[in-house]
């Protein structure tokens, strides 16, 4: 990738924007979570710092997110009775990111169906809309997340603060109309968030303010955990890690969807562990891929790891006493700013069409969207892939049945020169063929019992031919077995063609062919046409 001028004064405005969007998210985790306010600045620092620079996503930011706040409440409260032993979990939840992208399992997560990151996508961006309404009318953030504050909206409503109401409502205005040859100067978010803080600053004042920045630098945590602390906590650390890890790659996901390149997944969990490790040692909040910070470095124009960078120094700088030049921004111009967002987050152009969507497909993504809002990021995604995957199984079941070919074989053909077995019956078929073309698997295991089962019993003989299977998994090569089975209680003779690579590796480690004499486990069609004439034959 080239680096040029542009390049840089994208990634400032990026790194400058995302710090700013950070902090008072970094703050309030960071109470949310037991931990302190400062435990979240820390977290922000060290994991958007060490992530950006080791991560394999560029545009990423990394900071405390609310699924790793409440899980680290979880666990400050059933797991762990000091900070000394929350902050080991988060330590050991940093080396086991750092081992399952070490172990390459990174890359599995770009499978997720586009339906399900639209709906996460999409959930994201309504909550923060909904929780970002009550400091837009000037009253108090409620806990619940987004249901929270739709029960705390009526009373907002009924007491809407005019000069904080109006502070968000001409920064969303300048965010929405700012001027798009300026923008390649400076982004929209960044000009709205400095105009509604001059407006709070100067004119419109008494609105609530981010208030005080925690100072100074944190202390080495190097106090250990017992031994027997350290087995109790592997389950809670564990859960920590998948949850961060999930968070961290469906956030380089929507990266990817919105810069259009690819993102190194497993590079990506390392740098998340490293990061996280660091935030142990030093007392801090872990954190993970921010969906929020990502897509406005993105949209302001950061595109390498020195947004990343940058925004994690700044911060820094903030912690080292640059934070007095923060404290007055107005909490609702900050809100301002985040429904513009949030507004963009929300996948608009597929909600448009939704209802040209498979019905399979529109039920996933409204599931997905529904759950991130109304129950949690990871729920949702979790049942939106198990839905997903079933969708997809049912989709598979009718494309590998379709490759299945059950059919009798004509003696008269198939003998052709072997008079002894040319009946007069023209239509004499004593050998049945099924051919497996392509890949099965428990998508159309159940089915081919009902498609292959009967007719196994009308023939003597019948050859299961691989020559074309390219694929099988367990549960498929589970049911050959039971075929099998199936045929020595029907008295048929059971032939095997073409069996070789990792469909032979499947079936051999499974022990599926162990009722088959292994003289009639050959490689072509001629063979098994000896075999099978020399059973007749001899019956």
């Amino acid at each position: 990738m080239k680096y040029d001028l542009d390049t840089l004064r994208g990634d400032v405005l990026g790194g400058v924007v995302s710090m700013v969007v950070a902090l008072p998210t970094s703050l309030g985790f960071g109470i949310a979570s037991g931990m302190g306010a400062a435990a979240g600045l820390y977290g922000a620092i060290a994991v958007g710092f060490f992530a950006a620079l080791f991560g394999g996503t560029r545009g990423l930011i990394s900071t405390p997110t609310a699924p790793i706040a409440v899980a680290m409440a979880v666990i400050i409260a059933s797991h762990a009775e000091t900070l000394t032993e929350a902050f080991t979990i988060v330590l050991m939840a940093g080396l086991f990111q750092i081992l399952l992208g070490l172990s390459r399992v990174g890359r599995f997560v770009a499978y997720t169906p586009h339906v399900v990151v639209s709906g996460f996508m999409s959930g994201i961006g309504i909550i923060i809309m909904i929780t970002q309404a009550l400091p837009f009318l000037g009253a108090a953030t409620a806990s619940g997340g987004a249901r929270g504050a739709l029960l705390a909206l009526p009373e907002a409503l009924g007491n809407v603060d005019v000069n904080a109401f109006t502070i968000a409502t001409v920064t969303l205005g300048i965010a929405c109309l700012w001027p798009k040859r300026l923008a390649r100067y400076v982004p929209p978010v960044l000009a709205a968030l400095i105009g509604g803080s001059l407006l709070g600053v100067f004119w419109l004042q008494g609105t609530p303010v981010i208030g005080e920045v925690p100072a100074g630098l944190p202390a080495l945590q190097l106090e250990l955990a017992s031994f027997g602390f350290i087995l109790s906590a592997l389950e809670p650390a564990l859960i920590l890690a998948l949850l961060g890890c999930v968070d961290t790659l469906l956030t380089a996901l929507v990266a990817d969807s919105l810069t259009g390149r690819r993102h190194n997944p497993d590079r990506e969990l390392v740098g998340q562990g490293i990061g996280n490790m660091v935030a142990g040692l030093f007392g801090a909040l872990p954190g993970s891929g921010a969906t929020v910070g990502t897509v406005t470095n993105i949209r302001s124009g950061g595109s390498t790891a020195l947004a990343g960078v940058l925004s994690a120094l700044l911060l820094l700088g903030l912690v080292l006493g640059l934070g007095s030049f923060v404290e007055p921004i107005p909490l609702a111009a900050l809100a301002g700013v985040l429904v513009k967002v949030g507004w963009d987050i929300v996948d608009w152009r597929l909600l448009g069409r939704v209802h040209y969507l498979l019905r399979e497909h529109r039920i996933i993504m409204l599931l997905t969207l529904l759950l991130t809002v109304f129950v949690d990021l990871i729920t949702a995604v979790a049942i939106g892939l198990i839905a997903g995957a079933m969708a997809l199984a049912r989709q598979l079941e009718g494309l590998e049945l379709d490759q299945v070919l059950s059919v009798p074989v004509l003696n008269k053909k198939f003998f052709a020169g072997e008079s002894q077995l040319e009946s007069e019956d023209i239509y004499a078929a004593q050998v049945g063929m099924v051919s497996l073309k392509g890949s099965f698997t428990v998508a159309s295991s159940n089915k081919l019992a009902t498609v292959i089962g009967a007719d196994i019993r009308e023939h003597e003989v019948v050859i299961f031919d691989f020559s074309e299977t390219t694929h099988i998994d367990d549960s498929a090569a589970m049911l050959l077995a039971q075929l099998i089975e199936l045929a020595g209680r029907s008295q048929t003779e059971c032939i095997v063609v073409g069996l070789g690579g990792d469909v032979a590796r499947t079936i051999r480690a499974l022990d599926v062919l162990r009722d088959v004499p292994e003289d009639r486990i050959v490689d072509t069609q001629d063979g098994a046409r000896t075999i099978a004439a020399e059973l007749l034959t001899a019956a």
